[in-house]
């Protein structure tokens, strides 16, 4: 990667880090929202679900202050995880990751919740008839079921997660090495005389992983598509 040079490649190092733990951190939640919004019927469905789309339709920036105000230092959160546990987000890589799950999430709950509500219940119905606990029909048949969804819904999120932006600088910042991901690398790049080439060739790196993950969720989702047509 020297062709990228030293802050080109830590940027990608870091992005790649900071997505991947973005992605794994949000997962288990996600999977958890999508199936209470596929299954369940509960007094305030309809507010949980406005609340996992926000991210959506927020400017990333508001997305951001609000992460600012809620983990950072002075933030009623953020202040209680550094004084109980030292648990520090603010201007730090977990707080870009921070950043890039909530961005990514919504994106990881739909295909999720559309793959579970795919499912045939009947299955379900009848795993539990041969005396299988919820717990067993729910790792035996209904997530291999879902599976489909749920690795299109992990590689969405882990490529939102690589392309977020507005969130993270309004939250972590840029710096070098800790906090500046790709986007916010190609942004300080554009800002700087003569900085245009290592920005296109940045740019170009960002093409191909977002292109790679589509193509990988893609391969993967029809291979889990026929091992369950098989069944």
């Amino acid at each position: 990667m020297s062709w990228l040079g030293p802050e080109g490649a830590t940027a990608l190092l870091l992005s790649l880090r900071v997505s991947l733990a973005a992605t794994l951190a949000s997962l288990p939640l996600a999977i958890l929202t999508a199936y209470a919004l596929a299954r369940w019927r509960f007094p305030g469905h309809g507010l949980l679900n406005l609340v996992v789309h926000l991210p959506l339709v927020l400017p990333p920036v508001v997305t951001g202050y609000l992460l600012l105000e809620t983990f950072g230092l002075r933030g009623p959160v953020g202040a209680a995880l550094n004084d109980c546990c030292g648990i520090t987000f603010a201007f730090r890589w977990t707080g870009a990751a921070l950043a890039a799950g909530v961005m990514a999430f919504p994106l990881m709950v739909r295909p999720i919740r559309l793959s579970f509500e795919a499912v045939a219940r009947h299955l379900e119905e009848s795993a539990a008839d041969l005396g299988a606990r919820p717990s067993q029909v729910l790792l035996t048949i209904t997530l291999p079921l879902a599976l489909p969804g749920l690795l299109a819904g992990s590689v969405l999120g882990f490529a939102r997660a690589m392309g977020e932006f507005g969130a993270t600088i309004t939250f972590v910042s840029a710096i070098p090495g800790e906090t500046q991901t790709l986007p916010t690398a190609i942004h300080n790049l554009l800002q700087v005389p003569g900085g245009e080439p290592a920005a296109i060739r940045l740019v170009l790196v960002s093409l191909i992983v977002s292109a790679a993950a589509i193509l990988l969720a893609e391969w993967f989702g029809r291979r889990a598509a026929r091992r369950v047509a098989g069944l």
